[in-house]
């Protein structure tokens, strides 16, 4: 079965932007790392904010990680339209959030349930399991209605959350062999990409090169235990990482 690269990963449209360094930090469970602080260029000082997210896992990383503060300006909307501040989704209980490439995604169907297959662990240790996609809540209908996923599905159409995190995008974050075998081995299991999705003014506007990523956090705003960053489409993290940030 031929399957194309270039028609099965994106829209067919060549705008590229984001930020393309690629560093990937691992830290010990429970160490700390303070997001927050700046140096500042004529002072040997440094600054640190009253409250600094604490991380005990980073996979995947790029950018500069105290942008994480900026998810407290975020916001996306539910299924029913309703404005919702991100950091609202794990305030009071734990989250896994996974972040898609777009609703159409082939690579975010498997996503989808590769993380729902473990959902009754997470329902057992309280975290709830939630999908953002950066596109119009009607796409996160569609997208819920088409995959049937059991956790909860928001809409970003503005990618603010995609922005504060520093997900990659770019080409050549898209274009992979490695994306492309994963591809074909996507069909041969019955996983498809939607086009309609994939070709809404949207996405494609935006060029379809977006990264996403998954976050374990809560409860509390800013505890973040756990990001994983996609240095390329479809490169899901072990799913015992979640679990381990998540549920032990």
């Amino acid at each position: 079965m031929a399957i194309s690269l270039s028609t099965s990963l994106l829209p067919n449209t060549f705008q590229c932007n984001g930020n393309h360094n690629h560093r990937s930090t691992r830290l010990f469970p429970n160490q700390p790392l303070n997001f927050g602080l700046k140096h500042h260029r004529n002072e040997n000082k440094l600054s640190t904010p009253r409250n600094p997210p604490v991380l005990s896992a980073v996979s995947g990383s790029t950018g500069n990680e105290d942008n994480v503060d900026l998810l407290d300006t975020v916001k996306v909307f539910d299924l029913n339209g309703n404005e919702i501040p991100i950091s609202d989704l794990w305030k009071d209980r734990k989250a896994v959030v996974a972040f898609a490439r777009h609703f159409g995604c082939v690579f975010c169907r498997k996503r989808a349930d590769y993380l729902a297959s473990k959902k009754d662990v997470m329902d057992k240790s309280g975290a709830a399991l939630v999908l953002i996609g950066p596109g119009s809540i009607e796409q996160a209908k569609t997208f819920a209605e088409q995959t049937k996923f059991k956790g909860e599905v928001y809409a970003d159409p503005s990618h603010s959350s995609y922005n504060a995190l520093r997900f990659v995008s770019g080409v050549t974050t898209t274009f992979t062999p490695k994306a492309g075998l994963k591809i074909i081995q996507l069909y041969m299991e019955g996983y498809r990409q939607d086009w309609k999705l994939s070709f809404e003014e949207d996405t494609v506007k935006r060029g379809g090169w977006q990264q996403g990523g998954i976050l374990v956090a809560g409860p509390g705003k800013t505890n973040i235990l756990y990001i994983h960053k996609d240095k390329e489409a479809g490169d899901d993290p072990d799913i015992e990482d979640i679990l381990k940030a998540c549920c032990s």
